[in-house]
């Protein structure tokens, strides 16, 4: 098999940033890189700006789930469309990404019969939904050749749940593009007025803007100068209404920015603060990956 005639599948949503999101739009570009053909097919809008190797696969339904939104797309005309996909593709690997959604990637799963990994993105140890629908998912998932999941706690979901041993595979990073992203003096902090930054869904509890914003006031006791960069998409107002009127004036809101802007924040500012609260990646997410993946 020659390397410009793999290719490889990832199927997920991308018109909603997001890390898993970013770990496929990453994965491809670097396999393309280094001469693969790629083919991700993924749920989409038919007028969402897409890579040219991005294949829509229809509009998603928002559904709240790990305190979250995940968006599935699903159905009749999803599958006829996941099937022509497969059809015409004749693909030497398809890669999964959380293939027990209901989603693009269970009707890759169920109708693929060519080699199969699956990478796991999930942390939740207590699911009731991933219990019920085991028997329902495993005569596909004993279809996958390689499991991977993205950090310990979500081997550990995968054990609990589906059984299997997961090889724990951390998101890779893209190293050069952070470390040699612009710095931007707006940005800077000074010794006496120092900088620091929230990157994340303002409204999504997780992420864990509340807990920085309780916390801020005994920050600012500490530091009176502090200046909080708040990066990502919500309701400003939303989240000042539930702070101390000095933990308010202390914010900056810059609202979602660009993959440029946002490795500009991170270089700019004085130290990043992650207060996440659980349900995502909390067994080193950011560790670079094995060198024969690294940029």
């Amino acid at each position: 098999m020659r390397r410009d005639e793999d290719r490889n599948c990832l199927p997920i949503l991308l018109r909603y940033p997001g890390g898993v999101q970013f770990h496929v739009r990453d994965l491809a570009e670097v396999l393309i890189e280094r001469g693969h053909e790629i083919s991700v097919l993924a749920p989409a809008d038919e007028d969402t700006p897409l890579p040219s190797y991005v294949v829509p696969a229809g509009r998603a339904i928002p559904v709240r789930y790990n305190g979250s939104v995940a968006r599935l797309n699903f159905g009749p005309i999803t599958n006829a469309r996941v099937n022509g996909w497969l059809d015409r593709g004749h693909f030497d690997l398809i890669h999964i990404h959380e293939p027990i959604t209901p989603s693009v990637g269970s009707l890759a799963l169920w109708a693929a019969d060519c080699p199969i990994v699956a990478t796991f993105h999930t942390s939740n140890l207590r699911s009731r939904a991933m219990q019920v629908s085991y028997p329902f998912f495993r005569p596909s998932l004993e279809k996958i050749l390689g499991r991977i999941a993205v950090s310990e706690d979500a081997r550990r979901t995968v054990t609990t749940h589906f059984g299997g041993e997961p090889v724990v595979i951390p998101n890779g990073v893209f190293v050069n593009r952070f470390a040699n992203a612009t710095i931007k003096p707006e940005w800077q902090g000074t010794p006496d007025r120092p900088t620091i930054a929230f990157l994340g869904r303002m409204g999504e509890p997780r992420k864990g803007m509340p807990v920085l914003a309780a916390a801020l006031p005994a920050i600012l006791a500490q530091v009176p100068e502090l200046r909080v960069l708040v990066a990502g998409p919500g309701d400003p107002a939303e989240i000042t209404a539930t702070m101390t009127p000095e933990a308010a004036r202390a914010c900056e809101f810059l609202g979602a920015v660009t993959d440029a802007d946002k490795a500009s924040l991170l270089r700019s500012v004085d130290i990043y603060i992650a207060p996440n609260t659980g349900g995502e990646l909390r067994d080193h997410p950011h560790r670079p990956w094995p060198p024969a993946w690294r940029c």
